[in-house]
């Protein structure tokens, strides 16, 4: 049963880099504690070429220019870590955490899926890259020659099944030692003058057992590649959240739209990678002061709000969609509209999963907008005019005459409409639909025995009321009035080439007479 293994060496550094991955090229060098005593926690290879250990403090390598130093960040940190069990899962539903900086995966049955071993990882370590982070991958017989092949060895490795120990032969005793603070089991083996596994796995059992006990026997099984065990999987939660945190505060909306861009594509790789979507962008920044929360955004369990200002911005989306350039547009345009107003200390954005959009357009129904572009061309719309008036209209549930609000706009996907359907047509042909005047015309009107009998309104509409049918009598919201406050009619007049209905209000509070609406 083959096992994979998805490894990243200098995993903080690594963790930094998916943020600015324009370091990549040059020696980084990640530091923790509090100044003036912070001591180097990390650094990749070309730091490691130039000197730097882990252990040294800041003030012996800031003189060197060629380093650049990045303070550690754990947001950042569990950000990548979210992304390998994401690639991980990407693959194979049976994952084990196994470290922050390494995830095995069960391979059994995945060949008639991905193909052979070597193709599935080099797959895999695609995939990592295309995430943001540079993986050795390692595929074994079991997980934990995997997992010793892909912290000893750089790049793609595939083990063949009884090979374990050839292949294990050439790494360092150290490979075994999974944490940075000296063994004394390893200044032992360095005592004993063994340096690699093949030297290890080479002692006689019972003087290894004698001298160190059970540890010293599953090390050197682990050397041989002989242990067989299961792995613990793991179900990951479906939390997709990126974070910054800025060396100096932004003030500016551009450069703030530089790192959404980068925060986006991210995202939008890693719910790619699980095969989703999202309808939801929730953008969180903490700023230098104060406390501040939008409405209609929820709190981040991730955020602190005792000691900086939060400031919440939600994006809702009417359709599912995954494209970084649309979720960015829009957010410029709300942030345009909705500015923070004070320097950004820290961003974080998070994306709510759902399942893509499968709709499929009908060969005999008119072409309709993208979703995409529709939502950026209402977004427009909205910086322009205000968010309350743009969307859809909602009819209230009141007898208050125009009792409506607007609505978010969302798409619906069409029906299907049987084209032989004789109950359709006939219910179609007996809809009679009102046109809205906005706003209402002003009328003069002459009555006869209590009823309309000629209207002058405009130079088209005026003339004799041929027919007149009401009054009906309404008050919306009655008791907050007294009496009715409107008649209705609907009344017919001589138009140029035919007769036109329209609906005559009179406003009993003012006295006067509108032309509301007239029928199509």
């Amino acid at each position: 049963m083959p096992f994979a293994c998805i490894f990243v060496p200098d995993f903080p550094v690594e963790a930094l880099l998916r943020a600015e991955p324009e370091l990549r090229a040059q020696a980084v060098v990640v530091l923790e504690g509090k100044a003036p005593l912070q001591k180097v926690f990390a650094g990749n290879e070309k730091a490691r070429s130039g000197g730097v250990e882990v252990g040294m403090t800041k003030l012996q390598i800031e003189a060197c220019t060629d380093f650049v130093l990045r303070a550690r960040s754990p947001l950042q940190e569990s950000a990548a870590h979210a992304a390998l069990l994401d690639c991980a899962q990407s693959f194979s539903p049976r994952i084990e955490d196994a470290s922050d900086d390494a995830i095995l995966l069960d391979l059994a049955g995945l060949e008639p899926l991905f193909g052979p071993l070597p193709k599935i990882a080099r797959d895999l370590a695609r995939r990592a890259s295309e995430l943001g982070l540079e993986a050795n991958v390692a595929v074994a017989s079991n997980p934990d020659t995997a997992m010793l092949a892909a912290r000893g060895f750089s790049g793609v490795t595939v083990i063949p099944a009884g090979r374990e120990a050839e292949q294990l032969s050439s790494l360092p005793v150290a490979v075994l030692f999974v944490e940075a603070v000296p063994s004394p089991t390893l200044e032992t083996f360095e005592r004993w003058g063994v340096r690699n596994l093949r030297s290890l796995a080479a002692l006689p059992d019972v003087a290894l057992s004698e001298r160190l006990g059970q540890e010293g026997v599953r090390l050197q099984q682990l050397a041989r590649g002989s242990i067989s065990r299961a792995l613990v999987p793991v179900e990951p939660q479906l939390i997709f959240e990126e974070a910054i945190e800025l060396e100096y505060p932004l003030m500016l909306l551009e450069p703030l739209a530089f790192l959404l861009s980068r925060l986006l594509e991210q995202l939008c790789a890693r719910l790619g990678a699980r095969a989703l979507a999202t309808q939801e962008l929730r953008l969180h920044l903490e700023l230098e002061n104060g406390w501040h929360a939008e409405d209609d955004c929820c709190p981040s369990p991730a955020l602190d709000p005792s000691d900086r200002r939060i400031f919440q911005r939600t994006l809702r989306l009417p359709v599912p969609l995954l494209d970084a350039r649309i979720f960015l547009k829009l957010l410029q345009l709300d942030l345009k509209a909705n500015p923070p107003g004070a320097p950004i200390a820290k961003i974080y954005l998070s994306a709510e999963p759902v399942r893509p959009r499968a709709a499929q357009s009908g060969l005999f129904l008119p072409p309709s907008p993208e979703p995409e572009k529709l939502e950026l061309t209402l977004a427009r719309i909205t910086g322009i005019v205000g968010k309350g008036s743009v969307g859809s209209l909602e009819i209230l549930d009141t007898h208050y005459p125009h009792g409506f609000r607007m609505r978010r706009f969302a798409p619906t996907e069409p029906q299907r409409v049987e084209p032989h359907s004789k109950h359709i047509s006939e219910s179609n042909s007996a809809i009679t639909a009102l046109r809205i005047f906005r706003p209402p015309l002003r009328a003069t009107v002459t009555l006869r025995h209590g009823k309309p009998s000629h209207i002058v309104c405009s130079k088209q509409i005026q003339g004799d009321i041929l027919w007149a049918a009401g009054p009906w009598r309404s008050s919306g919201d009655w008791w907050e009035q007294e009496g009715w406050s409107r008649d209705e009619w609907d009344i017919a007049v001589q138009a140029e080439s035919h007769i036109a209905l329209y609906r005559l209000v009179h406003d009993r509070l003012s006295g006067r007479w509108f032309l509301e609406g007239n029928y199509d």
